[in-house]
C-alpha cells in the first residue's frame, strides 16, 4: 500500500508561481510511475504532469507545458510539481498519484491506484 500527502497549495495572484509537494510513504518509491492530476468541480479530472520512475522521462498537459515542471526525489520519496506564470484557469484541486504501469508519460489516470488527499490551489485575477 502506498500513502500520499499533498502540501503547498494556497491563493496566488494570476502571473504567481506555487510550488506543490507530495510525500509518500512506500518501500519502493521508484518503482512508481508518479503524476499530478486537477479537478474542478463540475468538470472532470485532467492529467497535468507525469514522470517516470527515476525523473528522467516527463510529460505534461497542453495546456501547462512551458509554465509547469514536475521532478522527484526518490531519495526524499517527494514529488514535486513548480507551477509558474499561473492563471486563473489553473484553480483546482490537485491531486497526487501513484501507479504500476510499463508506461509511465500517459496522462490518464488509468492504473493510479493510489491518491493523496490533494491540495487547493486557487489563482485570482
Amino acid at each position: 500500500q502506498v500513502r500520499l500527502m499533498e502540501s503547498g497549495g494556497g491563493s496566488v495572484h494570476a502571473g504567481g508561481s506555487l510550488t506543490l509537494s507530495c510525500e509518500a510513504s512506500a518501500t519502493t518509491y521508484s518503482i512508481y510511475c508518479m503524476g499530478w492530476f486537477r479537478q474542478t468541480p463540475g468538470k472532470e479530472r485532467e492529467g497535468v504532469a507525469v514522470i517516470s520512475q527515476i525523473g528522467v522521462s516527463t510529460g505534461y498537459a497542453d495546456s501547462v507545458k512551458g509554465r509547469f515542471t514536475i521532478s522527484r526525489d526518490n531519495a526524499k520519496k517527494t514529488l514535486y510539481l513548480q507551477m509558474d506564470s499561473l492563471k486563473p484557469e489553473d484553480t483546482a484541486m490537485y491531486y497526487c498519484a501513484a501507479a504500476i504501469r510499463g508506461y509511465c508519460l500517459s496522462l490518464s489516470s488509468d492504473g493510479y491506484n493510489y491518491w493523496g488527499q490533494g491540495t487547493q490551489v486557487t489563482v485570482s485575477s
